[in-house]
């Protein structure tokens, strides 16, 4: 399984990471430059990556957190979302119904629609699968000039992660952001200052699929439930509305005369 280590003491916010993204996906770059200066938190249809800014003395690589227990492919009632043998969280959008459930869902705000689109999709990063299965790593980490990103097993990169803090505690805070929170995520973080910062959800052991999956997938049962029960009693309405017609229009008919 698929790991990614960031370590924001080595960031330097030269955003070559999102040009590679960028120049992956075949978004234009005059879009994403755009995007950067009208989404809030960086995060576009055509960003799909970014570089955020923590307290104005760091900078930190920001995109899909291909959670190990993903709280969008659980809300996706259409197997549009997936996560696969490589650790990657895919869409497809041949499946999607535009529900935008994985919107709601994600702890991390990531998922992004297409709003200015006649057929719109959701967009998110997909670690470049298409490289993965090709036996080469995403795109970020080979234009990173500083190795703040590393790429491999996450095996491996949580064991690289505690060499790290172990060896250099003076500059790294004890916590390796994604060992846990949110049953656990395929990117990890480690740091000299709070990623809270960066807009990340406070510390959760719990994985949100565990809370909502049995809600979110029962939503087409009551919906057909709901329209079920809608429908027959609108027959039975319908029928007596009918009855009480014809009833009527007996009531109405003049009586037979004796010897006519």
């Amino acid at each position: 399984m698929s790991g990614m280590l960031i370590d924001v003491t080595r960031c330097i916010g030269c955003e070559e990471c999102v040009a590679a993204c960028v120049k992956q996906n075949g978004i234009d770059p005059r879009l994403a430059d755009r995007d950067r200066a009208t989404a809030l938190d960086g995060l576009s249809e055509n960003r799909l990556s970014t570089v955020e800014t923590i307290g104005w003395t760091r900078f930190a690589k920001k995109a899909c957190m291909h959670c190990l227990e993903p709280s969008c492919v659980s809300a996706c009632l259409v197997g549009g979302l997936t996560r696969n043998e490589l650790g990657a969280v895919v869409y497809d959008g041949d499946k999607c119904i535009g529900c935008r459930y994985c919107m709601l869902a994600c702890p991390f705000h990531i998922p992004r629609y297409e709003w200015s689109s006649t057929t719109p999709l959701v967009r998110k990063c997909d670690w470049c699968f298409a490289r993965l299965e090709a036996g080469k790593p995403p795109a970020c980490y080979e234009a990173c000039p500083e190795n703040a990103i590393t790429f491999g097993s996450r095996e491996v990169m949580l064991a690289e992660a505690r060499r790290r803090i172990t060896s250099e505690p003076d500059r790294y805070l004890d916590h390796i952001y994604g060992e846990s929170e949110f049953g656990g995520t395929g990117v990890l973080y480690i740091s000299d200052v709070d990623l809270h910062e960066l807009g990340w959800p406070e510390q959760n052991a719990d994985s949100i699929p565990a809370t909502v999956a049995p809600v979110l997938h029962a939503t087409p049962w009551i919906g057909g439930s709901v329209l079920t029960a809608v429908v027959g009693l609108n027959w039975i309405v319908k029928r007596r509305m009918e009855q009480a017609k014809g009833a009527e229009g007996s009531a109405k008919l003049p009586n037979d005369e004796p010897g006519s």
